[in-house]
């Protein structure tokens, strides 16, 4: 059942009315987006009021079992739990996020339906009526947990909503956090890659796509409403990425609710899954085999860039289909460090002539491995200096993230198209075992912290630019560093840009590009 709340959020996502027309740039003009940070339940990004969307998927318990052992839950398609066994309840946690770093004081609970709910962890039942509770949370002491005990199988809870402290008034109105919105509006493009959960995303038929009415973002993704709908309020255009395993009629349905949600000034970007040219993700498997079932090549990784290729016209030739004249950007990825494999793709199918760009991510790193035999390795790294690091970048590691991009430019060129990246900025990161090395990593952090790395971003920014390149979304926004990375242009929902070299960095070229 879709509940009010997620039918309000329908209605919102209708397309803004006709304002003063503008001519956005196309995807060869320089211009700065972002990658979003994925749809979890440690996401310290919290970019909606309502801390539920982002809420892991029920886990089942039952009294006196090992944790996690409750047996198979009752649930709708939409992920609500229908009904309880004896002893068996349901429970999810919210805000798992290092540090306490989201907001304090007192949540509403809301929801539709019959059914007993009790807070633990970090939050605490202060009120109780039939469709509303109040808990004080304290971030300080962990995790926001929610259980729910009893369920009216004739009128089970649904349209389940955890306000935080201030927007129970406004939260249908406004569902997103201000400090979101303000951080990335003004940016030109959003790619939703992680908001998709593209990687890995096994998804083939329509009828399986995320929908508004599911239960948490966490269940498949975001919805094509919900995506359309934050481009429709930021006026940044959305970089969609189509499930690998994703048939013709989902793509068919997908563009034509694009094509009905999204503001019609906004072009959209339209890319075939994500890196199926990198062997560490399933999307590059299928492809592979999807390619060596029709005879494309004589090589897994030949088959995968064929392929891709091929399934990129084939999708592109349904978008255009849907949208007739209305502007969209036919996106081909490739691996930023081979422009031998972007040619392979473009030359399949000749799809280049329904190309409109070609995307790298020209990230500058290293990632450091446990390796003896090399003297950059993770525990020679491990006792440099943040200046040593930095240099070691700029003399080394930039020039070649620029080599990229000038080779690529040229392959871009040959084909007529625009070169943009879907991903890119600094990769420094311990890999191959190299992760575990805590000294590597709190230098890596440092290093991300230092306001040596904003200027680090200037030189590699301006070097975009004065190559040729066009839009570019930088990874990621905003999310916590770990070992396996300090991906975040920030790391907290609450950040500043002074705090943030990344960040101030991207603003600074943002402003630059806006002042030409």
């Amino acid at each position: 059942m879709v509940g009010s709340v997620a039918l309000a959020f329908v209605l919102l996502t209708s397309p803004a009315a006709p304002q003063a027309a503008k001519t956005r740039p196309g995807p060869g003009t320089t211009q700065l987006g972002t990658n979003l940070n994925g749809l979890v339940d440690w996401n310290s990004e919290l970019p909606f009021v309502d801390v539920f969307r982002t809420a892991r998927t029920w886990i089942s318990q039952k009294d006196g079992q090992p944790w996690g052992q409750g047996g198979t839950l009752a649930q709708d398609a939409d992920g609500w739990v229908t009904s309880l066994q004896p002893g068996q309840y349901a429970e999810t946690p919210m805000c798992t996020i290092d540090g306490g770093h989201y907001p304090a004081g007192n949540y509403t609970l809301l929801y539709d339906g019959d059914g007993d709910f009790e807070f633990w962890g970090s939050a605490h039942a202060v009120s109780s009526a039939p469709g509303r509770m109040v808990a004080n949370v304290i971030p300080s002491q962990g995790t926001i947990w929610l259980r729910l005990r009893r369920v009216n199988p004739a009128d089970s809870p649904r349209n389940i909503r955890l306000i935080m402290p201030g927007f129970e008034a406004t939260y249908q109105a406004q569902p997103y956090h201000p400090n979101f919105i303000n951080r990335w509006k003004g940016f030109s493009v959003i790619r939703f890659m992680d908001w998709m959960d593209t990687n890995g995303n096994l998804t083939v038929s329509w009828s399986d796509r995320a929908k508004p009415s599911d239960a948490t973002t966490t269940l498949r993704g975001a919805s094509i409403e919900l995506m359309c709908d934050l481009a429709n309020r930021t006026g940044a255009e959305p970089w969609f990425c189509i499930p690998a395993h994703a048939d013709d009629t989902y793509v068919r349905e997908f563009a034509k609710l694009v094509k009905a949600k999204l503001d019609f000034r906004l072009k959209p970007y339209v890319e075939y899954s994500n890196e199926v040219w990198n062997g560490q993700f399933e999307q590059n498997s299928y492809a592979a085999s999807m390619g060596q079932a029709q005879g494309l090549d004589n090589t897994p990784w030949g088959n995968a860039w064929r392929y891709t290729g091929r399934r990129s016209k084939q999708i592109f030739a349904i978008w255009k289909d849907v949208f007739g004249t209305r502007p969209m950007v036919r996106v081909v990825g490739t691996q930023a460090a081979n422009s031998f494999v972007t040619e392979q793709i473009l030359m399949q199918d000749e799809v280049w002539k329904t190309t409109d760009a070609v995307a790298i991510a020209p990230y500058f790193g290293p990632a450091f491995f446990p390796d003896p035999t090399n003297p950059i390795n993770s525990t020679a790294v491990s006792k440099w200096s943040v200046t040593q690091l930095l240099d070691y970048v700029q003399a080394n590691t930039l020039p070649e993230a620029i080599g990229w991009m000038k080779a690529q430019k040229a392959v871009a060129n040959r084909y007529k198209l625009a070169l943009v990246a879907y991903e890119g900025g600094q990769h420094l990161v311990g890999a191959g075992g190299g992760e575990n090395n805590d000294a590597l990593t709190t230098l890596l952090q440092n290093a991300n912290a230092s306001p040596r790395m904003g200027q680090v971003y200037d030189q590699y920014l301006a070097a975009w630019k004065a190559n040729g390149g066009g839009t570019f979304c930088h990874f990621s926004s905003t999310g916590a560093w770990s070992k396996w990375g300090s991906w975040g242009t920030n790391q907290w929902y609450d950040d500043t840009v002074t705090s943030s070299p990344k960040l101030a960095a991207l603003y600074r070229w943002r402003a630059a590009l806006m002042a030409r």
